[in-house]
């Protein structure tokens, strides 16, 4: 069983027909899951918002060089954050305080069952 750590899901994540279920999770489950080890499908343009989530919640993920193609399976998950007020990095790398701020984060567990 793996789990997996992102910012989205697409359908070809999940293998043939399968029931899905989601639980929403706070911010210190989240927390607890991820420090048991995730594997990141982040790339590397989600860097401000790893950093933002490393600098809001001390939630660190990393970002590997070529993302996993993910294939879930039963028993398996994938730990979605979803993110609501940051505007679009166009001309800069980073977002200051004040967006992290004001911005709103959500954690959910998707299963396989």
């Amino acid at each position: 069983m793996k789990t997996f750590f992102g910012f989205a899901l697409a359908d070809s994540m999940f293998v043939g027909a399968c029931t899905i279920v989601r639980r929403e999770l706070s911010t210190l489950t989240a927390k607890g899951l991820i420090a048991q080890g995730v594997e990141s499908c982040c790339n590397p343009s989600h860097a401000a918002t790893i950093a933002a989530m490393r600098s809001r919640f001390a939630i660190d993920v990393s970002i590997p060089a070529i993302p996993p193609c993910v294939m879930l399976h039963s028993g398996d998950s994938i730990i979605v954050m979803g993110v609501r007020g940051l505007p679009r990095l166009t001309d800069r790398h980073q977002y200051t305080a004040e967006e992290i701020n004001s911005a709103s984060f959500t954690f959910a567990l998707y299963t396989v069952q």
